[in-house]
């Protein structure tokens, strides 16, 4: 009388396992599709709107307003504001 245990009968993993590296590939893929989606999407929506100094550059850049009128209101951003007679100053 003898017993077959489940030992004797296996023949090896089958054609399965040639699937596996393909699952571990497609799971490392999709991971590296959401995290650059992700940081794409937080680059632009991030709470860090381009500053007026940038737009005003750009629109320079593109063409859209001349030099005259670029000097004329990067004066006018970068001006401090200040206007009060300083301390010691000639009034």
């Amino acid at each position: 009388m003898t017993t077959l245990s489940a030992a004797h009968d296996w023949n090896g993993p089958g054609p399965w396992i040639l699937l596996v590296p393909l699952v571990w590939i497609a799971v490392v893929s999709l991971v590296v599709l959401v995290l650059r989606r992700t940081a794409r999407r937080r680059g632009c929506a991030a709470g860090r709107p381009e500053g007026p100094l940038a737009v005003l550059g750009r629109r320079y850049a593109e063409g859209d307003i001349e030099a005259d009128e670029y000097r004329a209101r990067h004066a006018v951003l970068t001006e401090t504001g200040d206007t009060r007679p300083r301390k010691g100053g000639a009034a």
